[in-house]
């Protein structure tokens, strides 16, 4: 770990503290803590405000939520595999995943499908326990926001396999990353007061 970046190594050591050494009903707590969150900010968005695309360009509310779904989708059958003692065949996820075409589905079908992927990976870790071994792992395509010598802050990417815990640690801390994407483009886009509505997601 060396050569990696601080917010590389702080992204790691998070997996290990909140994923692979914590128990299985502290990962569920803040998973469905999480999920409930993100159910409460989404549908309170009507489907205008969803497909509306920021002006300075870049995903809709809706783009980023088919991201979610199609990427949380793939990461539930990988999960599943993790517990039941397999590691996936393939590549792992790709980043900047969207539906094809970068067509998102209508918005209440993404709604639909976004309640049942996250009941589903809930679900997953629930029905786990502590006595699941932590052999199996999956890569995951890593990207985190590193500072740079001039101060900015760029995304690097990088592959990282993770066991199971871990794995569903990532993928929760991908959705809250990407629910706070959601509420600077609902201050953009959305009425007045949206994006200050709804439970602080940091956790």
């Amino acid at each position: 770990m060396a050569d990696l970046h601080p917010e590389q190594r702080a992204a790691l050591a998070y997996a290990e503290r909140r994923g692979t050494n914590a128990p299985v009903e502290s990962i569920a707590r803040r998973l469905r803590e999480t999920i409930g969150d993100a159910r409460e900010l989404l549908d309170g968005v009507p489907a205008a405000i969803a497909d509306a695309p920021p002006a300075a360009g870049g995903w809709s509310v809706a783009g980023v939520v088919d991201h979610l779904v199609v990427t949380h989708e793939l990461a539930v059958e990988e999960l599943q595999g993790l517990v039941a003692g397999r590691e996936p065949a393939g590549p792992p996820i790709p980043a900047g995943l969207r539906s094809a075409g970068d067509a998102a589905p209508a918005w209440r079908d993404l709604l639909s499908r976004f309640r049942e992927v996250h009941g589903d990976l809930l679900s997953v870790v629930e029905s786990a326990t502590d006595s699941v071994p932590l052999e199996p792992r999956a890569s995951v395509v890593m990207v985190v926001k590193c500072a740079t010598n001039d101060g900015s802050r760029v995304p690097v990417h990088w592959v990282q396999s993770f066991d199971w815990k871990a794995y569903a640690t990532i993928f929760r801390m991908h959705l809250v990353e990407h629910l706070a994407q959601i509420r600077r483009i609902l201050a953009e886009v959305g009425p007045e007061g949206a994006a200050g509505s709804g439970p602080e997601l940091s956790r």
